[in-house]
């Protein structure tokens, strides 16, 4: 391609001669830079943002969630249809190797309750400081040169053309080999905003398309449209804590009748304005995103868990005299505040006055799905650049020399720290591919 009108320059910049140019600061990026500069390449990283790793301290805001520590083979069937490929990176950076890397960093890491791993001090920022000062003064190796705010422009022949923030020029760089780990499209504002999308496209490369993933949901509704105002303007920001979300088999998305569901876990989740959120809706987002994309999705919570359904029968059942069905479902089932308030927003007046039909609402209410939130809201990223358009080694076929890593490839993973882990091993598994490479 050649560069964009706005990026003219009367007389060409020079042209920096790089080793290694990596277009990306993330965690994939920057893993990628400390394997390279560790075996004494030079490496020039360039990010449009003022700093590096910003979606990685948004994510640590909470508590760093750096991996899980689960045993090896159902953490890599958390990667689903790309675990395999997945894979690959996994066998030389697993969720052992992430903490090795974190303790050489001075960092100490625990395993929490649910078996997710954390730094100590529950923070990403001292484990960032730590990186970047590595990677700028290595003990050994060579240090990577940073340049912030460029934002890359695609290329003009074999030149890579980036933009710096502020000026009219053009800053050429021509190198070896590039690295892309220039991330999905969720958190625009922290940098990844997807834009190198029509930049490979119009080299040839397929790129699946970006869709949200680790996101929230919009619903119908009983009425299809929406929640109520009663309802959104009362729970919005409602946690319904310890129940059971289920996606279920259903025949109209090609499954049999009778099938177990495809995912059942006990959690929480959280009533937003339009829909829902939380961990439990991100674990389940690839499959209701999925369904929807098929034509319809409803997920199904089990609002008393630690009741069977013949318990929730009896007390239903039981006669209430004078006392309203709220005060009932209180005292006999412990139901109230948001799990009472959907009771009503989502069940008929005809089940709500059948006890058989509100006993079995109550432990499998159906919550009808209209469309997943939008992409720039999500956690992470679904879609991105396909395998089949890159070698076994990560290097794009349409551009020999060029290689991808981390978020921007078509692969997704649920929260928990996976999503983290195969980022960092994305990275080293693409400076591995370059060194062989050069």
């Amino acid at each position: 391609m050649t560069f964009p009108a706005a990026l003219a320059h009367p007389s060409p910049a020079p042209v920096l001669e790089v080793d290694v140019a990596i277009v990306g600061g993330g965690p994939a990026g920057l893993m990628a830079a400390e394997v390279l500069s560790q075996a004494g390449v030079s490496v020039h990283l360039f990010d449009a943002m003022p700093s590096v790793g910003r979606k990685f301290l948004l994510a640590g805001k909470g508590g760093l969630n750096l991996t899980h520590s689960e045993p090896m083979p159902p953490f890599r069937s958390r990667y689903g249809s790309r675990q395999a490929e997945v894979a690959q990176w996994l066998d030389h950076m697993d969720a052992e190797a992430v903490r090795r890397w974190a303790q050489g960093l001075g960092v100490e890491t625990f395993v929490g309750s649910s078996g997710r791993v954390f730094p100590l001090e529950m923070k990403a920022a001292p484990l960032l400081r730590a990186w970047l000062q590595r990677l700028r003064h290595p003990d050994s190796g060579v240090p990577v040169q940073f340049h912030m705010r460029h934002r890359w422009q695609g290329w003009d022949g074999d030149i890579l053309a980036f933009e710096p923030t502020g000026t009219s020029g053009v800053t050429r760089v021509r190198a070896r080999a590039t690295l892309l780990a220039l991330g999905g499209a969720s958190w625009p504002r922290l940098g990844s905003d997807g834009a190198w999308v029509p930049l490979l496209a119009d080299q040839g490369v397929e790129v699946a398309p970006l869709a949200p993933a680790n996101c929230g949901f919009d619903v119908w509704g009983r009425e299809g449209t929406g929640w109520t105002e009663h309802f959104r303007s009362r729970y919005a920001g409602h946690p319904l804590k310890s129940v059971v979300l289920r996606v279920e088999a259903a025949s109209g998305l090609g499954h049999a009748p009778d099938a177990p569901p495809r995912f059942e876990r006990q959690g929480e989740l959280v009533v937003t304005d339009t829909g829902v959120e939380g961990s439990l809706i991100y674990a389940a987002s690839a499959l209701l995103r999925d369904d929807l994309a098929q034509g319809a999705a409803r997920l199904m919570l089990d609002l008393l868990p630690d009741k069977s359904q013949e318990q929730v029968r009896a007390e239903v059942c039981r006669p209430r005299g004078s006392r309203s069905l709220s005060s009932h479902l209180k005292s006999r089932l412990g139901l109230d505040g948001v799990k009472m308030g959907l009771i009503y927003e989502l069940c008929t007046p005809e089940c709500l006055a059948q006890p058989e039909a509100l006993a079995r609402s109550l432990k499998n209410l159906s919550i009808p799905l209209k469309r997943p939130r939008p992409v720039a809201e999500a956690i992470s990223t679904a879609g991105g650049v396909t395998w089949a358009s890159m070698t076994p080694g990560g290097m794009l076929k349409q551009r020999p020399g060029v290689y991808c890593a981390g978020e921007m490839l078509d692969w997704e993973a649920p929260t928990g720290g996976y999503l983290l882990t195969a980022c960092l091993a994305s990275g080293w598994s693409a400076g591995q591919a370059i060194l062989t490479n050069l």
